[in-house]
C-alpha cells in the first residue's frame, strides 16, 4: 500500500513531470521575508566590532546576499548592497 503522498512509480498520472514541454515551476520570493532576513544579517554585522563569522560563512553571505536584494525595489536593493559592504569594509579593518 503506498502513502498518499508518494506516486505510483509506474503510473501515467505523474508523466508530465519529465515533459520537456512542461512549464518550468516559478519561485517567487516573499519580499518581507527577504526584507527580514537582510536585516537580520545587516544588524548582527554592524553590532560586531569585529567579524562575527568564520570565514566559509562570511564567503557565503558575500555571494547571498547580494542576490537576496534582488527580490526587493532596485533602490533598497542598492542600499542594503552598499550598507553590507561598508559593514564588511568596517569589519575587516578592525
Amino acid at each position: 500500500m503506498s502513502s498518499p503522498r508518494q506516486g505510483d512509480l509506474f503510473g501515467t498520472d505523474q508523466s508530465d513531470l519529465f515533459d520537456e514541454d512542461a512549464p518550468a515551476p516559478v519561485y517567487s520570493a516573499d519580499p518581507d521575508e527577504v526584507r527580514a532576513e537582510l536585516y537580520r544579517i545587516l544588524a548582527e554585522a554592524r553590532a560586531a566590532k569585529t567579524l562575527p563569522w568564520e570565514p566559509k560563512q562570511v564567503s557565503l553571505y558575500k555571494t547571498i546576499f547580494p542576490q537576496m536584494t534582488n527580490w526587493l525595489p532596485d533602490d533598497e536593493a542598492a542600499q542594503l548592497r552598499f550598507d553590507f559592504e561598508a559593514e564588511l569594509t568596517r569589519l575587516k579593518v578592525a
